[in-house]
């Protein structure tokens, strides 16, 4: 598979609202630093790289970017290197972005913002990107307990022109019913992976059936950690049908989670040029049935977090 010829249209596209996107997007986390990111003194990525990444993942046919206002490191944020990059932004290109814990300017994290304190949130993240108005607000939840006093904010917002679609981020199914209760949710924003949380499977089934996008975060990483599969041992099974492919297991990830189901959507996020057009040439990537039988078996299992679960 040649990915330098590879754009993100071979994944297909879904309707976000009234908004049409490609199935494979782009998530700004990692742009602000390398290594680890959302944490204190994180060490900022060289600008001129990061720019270049997100003017070339536009050129590479990508028209969704998943970013927020505490993707940020000491001289970087997400959001604003978007803006610089990208603005005026092309008409089809479809940014969301996520609030409901904010971090303070040393990168602790701060607590969640109860309904109140939302707007402002909101704000910051329209002064940050340059924009009149937010195409997609996720409500970023912690916990089991309610939110319909924080999602009802939002939808006050979208009501008043600042928004124009909302989402969840890190919710469970009865967060999506109280939520749809109040206003249209248009996509959940969950970790998810191969051989990650595998119990998410009737959640992912449940959107589905409801219209509602499902975005997978942490997806390439073996362990479900944001920090991606480096340095681990990946698992003997996605190696394999990575060979098979001539593909790297990165790709056989993602592609696994663009077949879960046509309203999946990957948002993968990376730094680097090459790794940026290898992420959207897996879009193209097509599985066999008996690949994805063993990797559904895999993934059943929560076996796909590396070699160390198989011995």
């Amino acid at each position: 598979m040649t990915s330098q010829t590879i754009t993100a249209a071979a994944a297909g596209s879904w309707t976000l609202g009234d908004l049409t996107v490609r199935r494979i997007g782009f998530g700004a986390m990692r742009l602000a630093q390398t290594g680890p990111a959302l944490v204190p003194g994180a060490v900022p990525r060289d600008r001129a790289q990061a720019l270049g990444v997100l003017r070339r993942a536009v050129e590479l046919g990508v028209n969704h970017i998943d970013t927020a206002a505490f993707y940020f490191s000491p001289l970087r944020s997400a959001n604003e290197l978007i803006n610089r990059a990208l603005a005026p932004y092309p008409e089809d290109l479809v940014i969301a972005t996520k609030v409901g814990q904010p971090r303070d300017p040393s990168g602790a994290w701060l607590p969640h913002a109860g309904p109140d304190r939302l707007r402002g949130l909101v704000e910051e993240n329209l002064r940050q990107l340059g924009r009149d108005h937010l195409d997609l607000v996720n409500l970023r939840v912690v916990g089991a307990g309610p939110i319909a006093e924080r999602f009802g904010a939002l939808a006050e917002l979208r009501t008043a022109g600042l928004v124009r679609h909302l989402g969840l981020s890190n919710v469970l199914p009865h967060h999506l019913a109280e939520a749809q209760a109040i206003a249209p949710v248009v996509c959940v924003q969950n970790m998810y992976g191969l051989g990650v949380r595998p119990e998410q499977d009737a959640f992912v089934g449940l959107c589905r059936a409801r219209g509602v996008a499902f975005v997978p975060f942490y997806a390439i990483a073996a362990d479900g950690r944001q920090h991606g599969a480096a340095g681990q041992r990946e698992h003997p099974a996605v190696v394999e049908v990575a060979r098979a492919h001539g593909v790297s297991p990165a790709q056989v990830r993602i592609a696994w989670t663009l077949h879960r189901g046509p309203h999946v959507l990957a948002i993968p996020g990376t730094g680097d040029p090459a790794h940026l057009a290898a992420n959207v040439a897996a879009g193209a990537l097509r599985l066999s049935a008996a690949e994805l039988d063993r990797l559904d078996a895999l993934h059943r299992a929560g076996a796909g977090a590396g070699a160390g679960s198989e011995s």
